[in-house]
């Protein structure tokens, strides 16, 4: 899923857990991933490293597994290619990371979507 996630899908978070600090990362991207656990650290098929998740979770109905949002960032994202792709501009699902709070989608700022230099001050 991108960064359009429904809060009807986040009801039942109760807690955000960073595995690194977000203070100095302009955006991560999240998702909405199916998983056996409500609880714990997910376990994690991307590319690049995760970088936070939610706790509780409520269990899909057709597969009973648990809708949790987790964290992330490939290795092309801004944070370790400064000069790459998305020096300017970010992925769809990228999100501030100082607006994600449990039940509440993340969202989109002017440092997550123009790098650095849009939040200098002239």
């Amino acid at each position: 899923m991108s960064s359009l996630l429904n809060e009807s899908d986040l009801a039942h978070e109760n807690a955000v857990v960073w595995l690194e600090s977000p203070d100095n990362l302009d955006y991560v991207r999240q998702a909405l991933d199916k998983t056996p656990r409500r609880r714990g650290k997910p376990r994690y098929e991307r590319d690049g490293r995760l970088v936070g998740y939610t706790e509780h979770a409520e269990a899909d109905p057709d597969s009973g597994l648990q809708k949790r949002r987790v964290f992330f960032l490939l290795p092309h994202d801004r944070d370790t290619e400064p000069d790459g792709s998305y020096s300017v501009g970010a992925p769809g699902e990228a999100v501030d990371p100082r607006t994600i709070e449990p039940k509440k989608a993340g969202a989109k700022t002017p440092r997550s979507q123009r790098g650095a230099a849009a939040v200098a001050v002239p």
